[in-house]
């Protein structure tokens, strides 16, 4: 499963990115977010690898993610896998008059039986997501607004 997504953001192309890569940063726009562990390599770099756990609702998962590229401050690439998933993110920072357009690629490959049909079933709840992670994304850059308070 592929899609795109962008948005806007009126921050400079730098400083979104710096935002977007720092571990520090992901509990403000990112809902459900436990915590961060580096597992190994150079944060910020290609290679480095880190431990993401999520708790959403009821349900819990850990994702393991591994920066692939960093192109700054233009390109920002990253691998994610967890249980029954591979997610490719490839991100893309473009100046423009207002501040930066975010675009983001993404492509999941399902590799056990329970997620393929999830994939079948509800791709958009996999965009939703996605689309509502940017949203969070540009309310923090923008305004500061954090969803911290809301997973605690």
């Amino acid at each position: 499963m592929k899609y795109e997504l962008s948005i806007e953001i009126e921050r400079p192309t730098e400083e979104v990115l710096e935002l977007l890569m720092d571990p520090e940063n992901l509990k403000h726009w990112q809902k459900g977010l436990i915590c961060v562990s580096h597992l190994d390599g150079v944060p910020g770099k290609k290679g480095c690898k880190s431990k993401l756990k999520y708790q959403i609702g009821k349900r819990k998962m850990t994702l393991t993610e591994t920066i692939t590229k960093v192109d700054q401050p233009r390109e920002l690439h990253l691998d994610y896998q967890t249980n029954g998933v591979l997610n490719f993110q490839r991100n893309y920072f473009i100046p423009t008059e207002n501040g930066t357009l975010w675009k983001s690629e993404s492509e999941f490959r399902f590799t056990n039986i329970y997620m393929k049909v999830m994939g079948f079933l509800m791709p958009s709840a996999f965009k939703k997501q996605s689309r509502d992670y940017m949203k969070d994304f540009k309310n923090f850059a923008e305004k500061g607004v954090t969803v911290h308070h809301e997973t605690h």
